[in-house]
C-alpha cells in the first residue's frame, strides 16, 4: 500500500494493479477513505464494496501525465457541475481537469444484478440545459471541456417531449447538443415528419444501437436543417445525369425469435455538401445534378420486429 498525489488532494491506501490487457498500469484501487477536494464539490473515491449493486471494487484511472481520467464513488454523491447539481456514483474528467460525464448509478449489471434492478434504484434528475429544465432519470450527463452541455443518455423507457428544429418530438435513449446549445442529434420514440434537401420523409429507427446519447439518429446541422435520418417506412431512387437509376431502401433480416418473422433494418441517409449518402457508402450523388424520388418502402407483408405474437 503507498500514497499517490493527486490535483485535489492525496489518495492514501493505494494498491497499483496491471489492470488492462496492454499491461499499462493506468489506474489503482483504494482501501481506506479519502476525501478529494474539487471544484463540482467534494469526492470519496470507492473504497469498499457495499451492496449488491456495486460489490466489486472498480479502479480510480489516470491519465499519462497523472490527471484524474474517472473516479468512481463510495456513495452517491451530489455533484455541482454547469447543468445543476446532480447525484453520482461515477464521475470522469478531462485531461485538463474539466467535467466530462456525470453518471448517476454505477452498479455492476450481472446474471444477479440486472438493468431493470438499475432502472429501479434511478430517480429522476432535473438538469438545466439549452431547452430549459428536462426531469427524467439518466443514464449520462455529458460535458463539453467548456462546460457546455454535450449529450443526455436517458434510460430504456424514459421519453422527453422536446421542441426541436424538426418541431416538438418525442425523444428516447438520448440528445446531444452542439456546444453553442443547439440540437446536433435526438433519438425519435415514434416515426416523425421531417423536411430534408429531397422534401419531407419520415424518421425513425427502430432499433437504435448503443446505450448513450451521444450520437443520434436524427442529426442537424448548426443551423437546424436536418443533415441525417434514418427511416423505414421510405425508399429512394436516385436517376443521375447519365440516366442511371439506383434504388436505395431498408432492408429486412431474420429475427432472432424465428425465421418465420422479419425484421426492417433501417435505412441511413446523409446529406453533406450538396450530396446525399446513403448508408455510409463511399458512393455519393450530387443532388442538382440527379433527380430524387422519395417513395413508400413496400414492405411486402410488413415484417416485425416484435418477438410476440
Amino acid at each position: 500500500m503507498t500514497s499517490f498525489k493527486t490535483a485535489y488532494g492525496e489518495l492514501k491506501g493505494v494498491e497499483f494493479r496491471t489492470l488492462y490487457s496492454n499491461g499499462k498500469t493506468d489506474g489503482c484501487l483504494v482501501s481506506e477513505e479519502n476525501v478529494l477536494s474539487t471544484p463540482y464539490g467534494d469526492l470519496v473515491p470507492q473504497y469498499e464494496a457495499e451492496d449488491m449493486g456495486r460489490r466489486q471494487l472498480k479502479p480510480f484511472c489516470f491519465y499519462k501525465n497523472g490527471a484524474i481520467k474517472s473516479v468512481p464513488l463510495q456513495t452517491q454523491t451530489l455533484v455541482r457541475t454547469p447543468a445543476g447539481g446532480i447525484p453520482a456514483e461515477l464521475v470522469t474528467f478531462y485531461e485538463s481537469g474539466s467535467l466530462k460525464r456525470v453518471f448517476p448509478l454505477d452498479g455492476k449489471l450481472s446474471g444477479f444484478w440486472t438493468q431493470k434492478n438499475e432502472f429501479e434504484l434511478a430517480e429522476e434528475i432535473t438538469v438545466e440545459s439549452p431547452l430549459g429544465s428536462l426531469r427524467a432519470k439518466f443514464i449520462a450527463i455529458q460535458f463539453y471541456e467548456s462546460g457546455a452541455l454535450k449529450s443526455l443518455t436517458l434510460w430504456p423507457g424514459e421519453f422527453l417531449t422536446l421542441m426541436t428544429p424538426a418541431g416538438q418530438i418525442r425523444v428516447r435513449t438520448g440528445i446531444a447538443f452542439y456546444e453553442d446549445g443547439t440540437i446536433r442529434s435526438l433519438e425519435p420514440a415514434g416515426i416523425v415528419q421531417v423536411e430534408t434537401p429531397i422534401g419531407t420523409m419520415t424518421a425513425y429507427d427502430n432499433d437504435p444501437q448503443g446505450v448513450h446519447g451521444d450520437l443520434n439518429s436524427l442529426q442537424f446541422s448548426p443551423e437546424g436543417e436536418v443533415m441525417a435520418l434514418k427511416t423505414i417506412a421510405e425508399e429512394i431512387t436516385v436517376t443521375d445525369q447519365l440516366g442511371s437509376t439506383h434504388r436505395f431502401a431498408p432492408t429486412v433480416k431474420e429475427n432472432p425469435c424465428g425465421v418465420e418473422r422479419k425484421v426492417v433494418v433501417p435505412m441511413s441517409v446523409r446529406f453533406s455538401k450538396g450530396r446525399i449518402i446513403f448508408d455510409d457508402r463511399q458512393e455519393s450523388f450530387n443532388l442538382e445534378q440527379c433527380l430524387v424520388e422519395v417513395s413508400p418502402y413496400d414492405r411486402k407483408g410488413d415484417p416485425a420486429y416484435s418477438c410476440a405474437g
